[in-house]
C-alpha cells in the first residue's frame, strides 16, 4: 500500500510541477503580450487638451496617454473608474518588470491656489495632521474593505519653488499586510485654474532611484501660455478656497470644509494608485491568470 501511495503522490507532484510550469510560461507570455501592447509617446506631449506640456519626453521617461495609463493601473490591480491624464514610465523598464515604477499624472481643477503663505508653512505640523487623519480614518477604511495604513514620516520633506510654482515631497507609508513600506513621491504644479498632480509610485527602497529621476519630470512639466500661474486674472478667475499647505493634506476637502466626509474618499483614492512594487507579481497573477491556490 505504501508503494502505491508513494507512486500516487509522485504522480500528483509531477502533475502539479507540470501545471506550475505551464502556468508560469503562460503568465510570462501574457505579461510580454501586455507589455508589447503599450503605445508609448516621446517628444513634446500635450496634456489636457493643450493646457500643459511635457517637454522632451524620451530621455529619462516614456509617456503613456490616459487610456494606456488606465490600462496599466487596472492591470496593477487598481479599480480605476476614470483614466488619468497619462503616465511617465522610466525609459529603461516596462510596467510589467520586477521593480517597475511610474509617475501618474492627473489634474485638480479647483482654481488658482494662492501661495502667499507658502514660506510660513510648518511642515512638521502638517505631518502630524496627516498621521492623525490616517489613524482617525482607518476604522472607516477597514469597514469599506481597504487596508489600513500609517504615515511613517517624510521620506523627503516638502519643498516649494516660488519661481517655478512647483511643490514636491515624499511620504513613507506602511500598509497593513505589506512587509515593505511604500514610497509616494508627489509633485504639484500650480496653474491659472488648477493644479497638475504627479504621483510617483514605488517601493520605499527605491527612493534613491526615484529621487534621482524625479528632477527630470519636474523640469519637463509646465503649463502653456494662457494657463500659467502668472496668467491669473484677479476678479475674473476662480480662486481655490485653500492654499499650498492644503495640497499636502487634501485640498479637495479643504475647499468645501468637509474634511470629515471627504477625507476617507481621498485616502481611498490614494490607495488606488499607491502600489507596492513588491506586490506587482501578485497583481499580474490575479489579473492575467496564474497558479491557483490548492487545498
Amino acid at each position: 500500500m505504501s508503494r502505491i501511495v508513494a507512486a500516487a503522490l509522485f504522480a500528483l507532484a509531477a502533475s502539479a510541477a507540470a501545471q506550475d510550469s505551464v502556468s508560469t510560461d503562460s503568465l510570462a507570455a501574457r505579461r510580454a503580450k501586455f507589455a508589447a501592447s503599450l503605445k508609448y509617446q516621446t517628444g513634446d506631449v500635450q496634456l489636457h487638451g493643450g493646457m500643459a506640456t511635457l517637454r522632451g519626453v524620451g530621455g529619462t521617461y516614456r509617456f503613456l496617454d490616459g487610456e494606456q495609463a488606465g490600462k496599466v493601473l487596472r492591470a496593477w490591480g487598481n479599480p480605476v473608474k476614470e483614466n488619468p491624464l497619462g503616465m511617465l514610465v522610466p525609459a529603461e523598464m516596462s510596467p510589467v518588470d520586477s521593480g517597475a515604477w511610474a509617475i501618474v499624472i492627473t489634474y485638480q481643477d479647483d482654481g488658482y491656489v494662492s501661495d502667499s503663505g507658502a514660506s510660513r508653512i510648518n511642515y512638521d505640523s502638517l505631518l502630524a495632521q496627516l498621521q492623525k487623519s490616517a489613524r482617525d480614518e482607518n476604522p472607516e477604511r477597514k469597514k469599506q474593505g481597504y487596508p489600513t495604513f500609517e504615515v511613517v514620516g517624510w521620506a523627503l520633506p516638502p519643498r516649494y519653488d516660488a519661481q517655478t510654482k512647483k511643490l514636491y515631497w515624499a511620504e513613507e507609508l506602511s500598509f497593513d499586510g505589506d512587509t515593505a513600506h511604500t514610497l509616494n513621491y508627489k509633485i504639484r504644479v500650480l496653474g491659472r485654474r488648477g493644479v497638475l498632480v504627479l504621483n510617483a509610485v514605488s517601493a520605499m527602497n527605491q527612493l534613491p532611484l526615484v529621487q534621482e529621476a524625479t528632477p527630470a519630470a519636474l523640469a519637463m512639466v509646465e503649463f502653456n501660455a494662457g494657463n500659467r500661474y502668472a496668467d491669473f486674472v484677479k476678479g475674473k478667475d476662480h480662486m481655490a478656497a485653500y492654499g499650498v499647505g492644503a495640497l499636502i493634506i487634501g485640498g479637495i476637502a479643504a475647499k468645501a470644509g468637509l474634511f470629515k466626509f471627504l477625507i476617507p474618499i481621498l485616502l481611498a483614492a490614494k490607495k488606488l494608485i499607491i502600489v507596492a512594487v513588491a506586490a506587482a507579481a501578485a497583481f499580474f497573477r490575479r489579473v492575467f491568470g496564474g497558479k491557483k491556490k490548492t487545498a
